[in-house]
């Protein structure tokens, strides 16, 4: 294969991390954006203060991982331009991290939607809430660090 060939196949990696990725913090950011209008509304049938910055942060949270998938993204693709005939390589990584990346984003929205929940309804807890929150945003980081360092 050519090496114009391979980097465009290559490319096929980056692509994966950042669409699968991206597609995660959009799975994540619907379950979490669900449960904050939800919660809102409650709190607007019960004549509560419903709390915008807090379920507006647990809806937003899944969206770092797209960032996450775009840096995994662009290395990849500094690396095929580099050496070609490492598209095997890249394809896996993208797959692979990509996946990863993404499901960190999908369960991450999942907690924020119970976070949403509880927040509006006990008014408590937020702290606690986005303990949650970060430390599966903390798989994502690590994927994305180890691709960065190993691949």
């Amino acid at each position: 294969m050519d090496a114009a060939t391979s980097i465009a196949v290559g490319k096929i990696g980056g692509a994966l991390a950042l669409t699968l990725s991206a597609l995660g913090s959009g799975l994540g950011i619907g379950a979490a954006g669900a449960a904050a209008i939800g919660a809102w509304k409650k709190c607007f049938a019960q004549n509560k203060p419903a709390p915008f910055i807090q379920l507006a942060v647990c809806v937003g949270a899944p969206i770092t991982q797209t960032f996450y998938g775009m840096i995994v993204m662009t290395v990849k693709l500094l690396k095929m331009a580099a050496e070609p005939t490492n598209w095997p390589a890249c394809i896996g990584w993208g797959l692979f991290g990509g996946l990863a990346i993404g499901l960190s984003a999908w369960m991450q929205g999942k907690i924020a939607a119970a976070s949403a929940d509880a927040f509006a309804e006990t008014g408590q807890g937020f702290t606690n809430y986005l303990m949650a929150i970060g430390i599966i945003e903390s798989v994502a980081i690590f994927v994305m660090v180890f691709i960065l360092v190993f691949a």
